[in-house]
């Protein structure tokens, strides 16, 4: 059963007690998306439209950020997410990551989840979302992006999301000098990527992580 879990910066989290593992840091939900994918990832590059595809939609809180961020840049995103085993209303309904963000557009974070999967949905004027409900090791993503948010579970966790195969299917979707970012900073992830194309660089980490990925395609 999954629970809700409180963090340290007011946002929630959830335990998946069968894999012992949060699907974001307890030291603050908000806090660790908006400073790995929004700050390092989002802000640091230039383009509009710029188009996102994100491995691990959870519980849409890099989607609802990045929604912010497109209406308050007044800049155009295609957002692209793809998750196996999508969260059920019952949960998502719960998370408290609207009340956090009051100036956001009305039911902004409900339509998020609400829309449909496999299909376009124009959120709002600058915010267009593509959720899949897929297998990323098996069914390689489609479309060229520009930034790559890589939110699956940890390494030791899912293994299987961090291969070298599942690295040269991004490199292949990802244009040149597009940037990824991660919240694992492992050995084996870093020695991947440049294998499959990308130059690596390390980070200093939000509050409990010491250190995150940057990398772009070269």
């Amino acid at each position: 059963m999954i629970e809700i879990i409180l963090t340290e910066d007011g946002s929630h989290t959830l335990f998946v007690p069968e894999l012992s593992e949060h699907y974001h840091s307890i030291h603050g939900a908000v806090q660790e998306s908006q400073f790995i994918f929004i700050n390092s990832g989002l802000k640091f590059i230039s383009l509009s439209p710029v188009r996102i595809f994100e491995a691990g939609f959870g519980t849409g809180l890099n989607a609802f950020l990045s929604a912010i961020e497109s209406s308050s840049a007044n800049r155009k995103i295609y957002y692209t997410s793809i998750d196996k085993y999508p969260l059920p209303a019952e949960i998502t309904d719960r998370l408290n990551y609207s009340g956090l963000f009051p100036g956001a557009e009305a039911g902004l974070f409900g339509n998020i989840h609400s829309c449909p999967w496999n299909t376009p949905v124009e959120i709002s004027e600058t915010f267009t979302l593509t959720k899949v409900e897929g297998d990323l090791t098996k069914a390689p993503p489609e479309g060229r992006y520009n930034l790559i948010y890589f939110d699956a579970f940890g390494p030791d966790k899912q293994p299987e999301m961090w291969t070298g195969e599942v690295f040269e299917k991004i490199s292949d979707i990802t244009e040149t000098g597009g940037i990824f970012v991660t919240y694992s900073a492992k050995g084996s992830v870093q020695r991947s990527l440049k294998n499959a194309g990308f130059e690596v660089s390390l980070l200093p980490g939000p509050p409990g992580k010491r250190q995150i990925i940057r990398a772009v395609k070269i």
